[in-house]
């Protein structure tokens, strides 16, 4: 199960993530997702857990669990949509 968590602490890394989803069953990746330019958390990221039933209960027992001052907000992510070219289609030339 692919889970999206977010309202993260800037200062949270993946092995962070990985070690608090980790207390409910095997972690097969976690990521916090940066800003590519400054490098900085973004405020959310992804685990990914094989055992649904594990995910399941750490998805419920996770949301809303104060980490770092701030309340967590996790559920299961949804697959990521098509985005549209920003710099076609448009038919606005300079």
């Amino acid at each position: 199960m692919n889970i999206y968590v977010t309202n993260l602490g800037y200062s949270i890394q993946d092995e962070d993530l990985s070690k608090l989803f980790g207390e409910y069953g095997d972690v097969s990746s976690a990521k916090v997702i940066t800003d590519k330019f400054t490098n900085r958390s973004r405020g959310f990221g992804f685990v990914e857990m094989s055992d649904r039933q594990a995910a399941e209960t750490a998805l419920k027992e996770l949301d809303g669990r104060m980490v770092e001052g701030r309340p967590l907000k996790v559920s299961e992510a949804r697959p990521r949509e098509e985005r549209q070219n920003r710099g076609s289609g448009s038919g606005n030339r300079w």
